[in-house]
């Protein structure tokens, strides 16, 4: 199986999100996306109740699409979401014909030497990087590669929108339905999640 990861606060998860899924679907050789929620994400303030309201929000906006799928894997482990001990569960679980792929934005991939384990985790994935700033300068990562990192840039042009800021058009009544799946907008509100 050819996997590929989606791993992320996903606080909430929105349609940048899904297209960013949706363009490794079409553009690589990618059997199954696995969306996984961090359920303690390492560098953020933790809000046990909102973990699980970020898992059913994820759940709802991929339930459509065969190749997407999500995982519970860093909710069952509790604790913090280490992505070195989540891709080495992976491996155990499923038949992995090549490396696992890796979606990163340039934002995150910009810290990557500072994660945990960051060298055992280079040598288990192939990061797919997508560009998010303008006049970006495709050299940027050279000394990354001469470390031994894998990984492949990639421009996608979408409406560069991040859940920080649907949090807070949230919190000001503004309205977000082009930028959230209308399930995951329903929930939002029936939940009464993010107005304060």
């Amino acid at each position: 199986m050819n996997l590929c990861v989606f791993q992320g606060t996903f606080n909430p998860i929105h349609n940048a999100h899904l297209r960013v899924a949706e363009f490794v679907i079409k553009n690589f050789n990618i059997d199954k996306i696995i969306f996984i929620p961090a359920f303690e994400p390492p560098h953020k303030t933790f809000d046990p109740q909102m973990a699980q309201h970020r898992f059913n929000m994820v759940k709802l906006a991929i339930e459509n699409n065969p190749q997407f799928d999500i995982s519970d894997i860093e909710y069952r482990r509790k604790g913090k979401s280490y992505t070195i001990l989540t891709i080495e569960e992976l491996y155990e679980t499923f038949k992995i014909d090549s490396k696992i792929h890796f979606i990163i934005g340039t934002d995150a991939f910009d810290k990557i030497e500072s994660w945990y384990q960051a060298d055992e985790l280079k040598k288990l994935v192939k990061f797919i990087v997508f560009v998010r700033e303008n006049n970006f300068n495709d050299k940027k990562y050279d000394y990354l590669k001469e470390k031994g990192y894998d990984f492949e840039l990639q421009q996608l042009s979408y409406e560069n929108i991040s859940s920080s800021t649907i949090r807070q058009l949230i919190k000001q009544k503004e309205n977000t339905n082009k930028y959230l799946p209308k399930s995951v907008e329903e929930y939002i509100k029936k939940n009464g999640l993010y107005k304060n």
